[in-house]
């Protein structure tokens, strides 16, 4: 052969370290910096669907392509000939893409490289984790496992997983919101809801609430929804049906008053029945 196989430059037990545990690590990261325990978990949740359904998608195309040389005989080293004929798409770019895809995304949106303030650094950020996943891609080609269309297929395959699963759980990074996930602001939405409920609530029982008032006799009155409201009544118009005390019509006097008003309004009550 002309070009001959080489070794791999990015062995096969590498490619879970750098794209999946270096974005777990940078979550990690910032979840000490910020402490939201939602950032954490729905990146972690997003960055394992993207790259499980891309090497779900991946083997599936490779199983379904792996015959697709025909009747051509390879000879050599079994295990070769199978990654042959199973190169299309490269499991390393698809993979590559789809970890550090979504870990450029995130970044994105965390360090809003999109705010139109035109801070170069930020776009470096960006895309310094895209750079590592083309560099991968390409050493799959300068190695002899790839032809150019396998590696540009599995990146295709890879990023446009990533963008979706990273979409399911946080906004666009043009997004004004874009730094969170939508279970952050979803949970800020409910906590102001219920706060607003149990202001409201408050309220209403500060209007509703009857203040108790002292009545022109000198009994107390403890609202219309007391039962020491209808055992007074009862006693007043009894006393009243015999003759004895004020009608049953109340006077009331505010809680507000002064002491003096009321005392002169019940003394007032005392000389109208007694004299």
């Amino acid at each position: 052969m002309s070009n001959p196989s080489d070794t791999n430059t990015i062995p096969v037990w590498a490619v879970p370290i750098y794209s999946v545990l270096l974005p777990i690590c940078v979550f990690i990261l910032v979840y000490v910096r910020r402490r939201d325990v939602y950032d954490l978990h729905h990146s972690v949740l997003g960055l394992l669907f993207a790259v499980l359904i891309t090497a779900v998608i991946t083997d599936a195309i490779k199983d379904a392509v792996y015959d697709r040389w025909g009747n051509v005989v390879c000879h050599g080293n079994k295990a070769d000939i199978k990654e042959g004929h199973k190169s299309f798409p490269s499991g390393h770019a698809s993979w590559s893409f789809a970890g550090l895809g979504f870990l450029s995304l995130y970044l994105s949106g965390k360090v809003k490289v999109f705010d139109r303030k035109g801070h170069i650094a930020k776009l470096c950020i960006v895309l310094l984790p895209l750079l590592a996943a083309s560099l991968v891609a390409i050493s799959r080609v300068d190695d002899y496992w790839h032809h150019w269309n396998d590696v540009f297929a599995g990146g295709f395959l890879g990023l446009v997983v990533a963008a979706f699963c990273y979409r399911q759980f946080f906004p666009s990074p043009y997004d004004d919101d874009g730094w969170g996930p939508y279970a952050y602001f979803d949970a800020l939405l409910e906590e102001s809801v219920k706060d607003d409920g149990d202001a409201a609530a408050q309220t209403t029982n500060a209007l509703t609430a009857q203040p108790m008032e002292v009545r022109a006799n000198g009994d107390l009155d403890y609202g219309s929804t007391s039962r020491f409201d209808d055992i007074e009544q009862g006693k007043r118009v009894k006393n009243y049906a015999l003759g004895v005390g004020a009608p049953p019509t109340i006077q009331r006097v505010s809680s507000l008053g002064t002491s003096i008003e009321k005392k002169e309004a019940a003394q007032h009550s005392f000389l109208s029945h007694h004299f």
